[in-house]
Formats: C-alpha cells, structure tokens, sequence
C-alpha cells in the first residue's frame, strides 16, 4: 500500500521577509488575533532572518563606529547583505523595504501599494543607522512610520505588516471593512457608538437608531468631513473636498445655523 504524498502548503497571498537583529521581538505578535490566525491559515506568511547569523568573529559583531567620526554605532553592510540574499536564494526574490526615519512616509495609499506586492522584504536598522550601501545596493523604497526616531526598525516592520496584511483578502472577517476606514479616500472615519444606547448620561445619535439607511449614511459622512476638517486639516490640502462634500457640508451647517421655532 502506497502513502498519498503529502499537500503542498497554500501559496501565502502576502509573503514578508523580516530581516532584523531581534528576530524574538515579533514572537507574540505573530501569534496573535487576525494576523496570527491568517499565517496560521496560510493566507500569511512571516520569516525572519538575523543578521548575527552571518557576522563574522567569537562575538558575531554586526556594528562599528561611524567613519568621520560621531556618536552611537552603525549597521555593518557585510551581515545584513548576507541576510538578504540568504533569504531571497531560499524563497525567492522579494520588494525590499529599508526602514529608517530618513525614508517617506507611511501612510494608507503605501499600505495598499504594499499589499499588492505580494512578497516583501522589511529591513530593520539598529543603532545610528545602517551603512548607506545597503540602501543604494539592495532597497527599493525607504519608509518612515512618522516623525519620530525609535531603537529600530522592528516596531515600524510591525505597523507596516499590520496595515498591509489586513487588506488581503481573508485576513478581516469583513471584506468591505477597509473600504470604511479613515485615510481610504482622504478622510478620517466618523465615529461609532454601541449598546448601550445611553452612558453615564451620553445618548447615541437618534439618527443612528432610526432605521433610516440613508439618514443614516449622509450623517456619516458629514462626521467624516467635521472630524477630518478638525483633526486633520491637512487631509484636506492634500484631498480637495469634492463637489458632492461641499454640497453635503454647506448642507450640514445650514441645519446648524438654523433656530427652533
């Protein structure tokens, strides 16, 4: 009697390459809620690959000093150029991706670039910096999560890999959750209410509880333009209200002007 061969394991529909000096930091993170259950599901997929393995010397050094002379330490480009192509030679070439706060910034529109990448390759430094030819020899973007500087990158490779991997599809339990959100089209998302219908003397819109669809998606959409005009005005240098947004809103506040009789 013959033995079926074995399944072959499900292409992942996002494949991500880490490459960083922490490879333990992601342990928890990977395990858990949505993302945990889609690598689990095999719709994700995460490998991480650590420089340390391939320094060189007794105490697998990985920096140095800056020449020129400054503080802190810099990234060696030998260890992480071996990490790179180490991992691509094993599961193939990916888009490669340079965390540093001197990159671009993050935002949704990069998130869904991203995902429609398929496999990618999220590069952490450490310390002062990585040595710049890593950056001209191997990354094919630079990203920055915000105007901040942290430890390393592997808190931003988190954030990327959170914003990404929920737009593929099978990771949200709703598919058209991500259509709704706030920075899909240039607004923030109006806000939300559950039960109870009343809290500590807070009450939930009436236009939320009365059944009226579509009452109740021209007020969402209103709370979307007030709170992105409010919180993020400059969404809207960079997305123009429309000509149905500036209907809606001159609308909204001509409601507001008028008095009870």
């Amino acid at each position: 009697m013959t033995s079926e061969p074995p399944e072959t394991p499900p292409t992942p529909l996002l494949d991500v390459e880490l490459v960083t000096l922490f490879p333990e930091m992601f342990d928890s993170f990977l395990r858990a809620s949505l993302l945990g259950r889609a690598i689990g599901g095999g719709i994700v997929r995460v490998n991480r690959t650590s420089p340390r393995d391939f320094a060189r010397g007794r105490h697998r050094q990985v920096d140095d000093s800056p020449y020129g002379g400054g503080p802190g330490m810099i990234l060696r480009p030998e260890p992480l150029a071996a990490a790179i192509e180490t991992a691509e030679a094993a599961r193939g070439r990916a888009y490669r991706v340079l965390l540093s706060p001197t990159g671009r910034l993050f935002d949704q529109t990069s998130a869904v670039a991203l995902a429609g990448r398929g496999r990618l390759m999220l590069i952490c430094g450490r310390y002062e910096g990585v040595d710049e030819r890593i950056a001209d020899t191997f990354a094919e973007d630079i990203v920055s999560i915000g105007d901040y500087v942290l430890a390393g990158g592997e808190m931003a490779a988190a954030v990327i890999i959170e914003a990404v991997a929920r737009l593929v599809p099978g990771v949200l339990g709703c598919e058209t959750s991500t259509a709704d959100e706030s920075f899909s089209a240039g607004r923030l998302e109006y806000p939300q209410w559950t039960r109870p219908p009343t809290f500590r003397g807070l009450a939930v819109p009436e236009v939320l509880l009365s059944g009226n669809h579509a009452q109740v998606e021209t007020w969402r959409r209103l709370e979307s333009l007030r709170r992105t005009e409010t919180r993020r005005p400059d969404l809207l240098l960079r997305h123009p209200l429309t000509k149905d947004e500036q209907a809606l809103q001159d609308g909204g506040k001509t409601k507001r002007r008028k008095k009870p009789r």
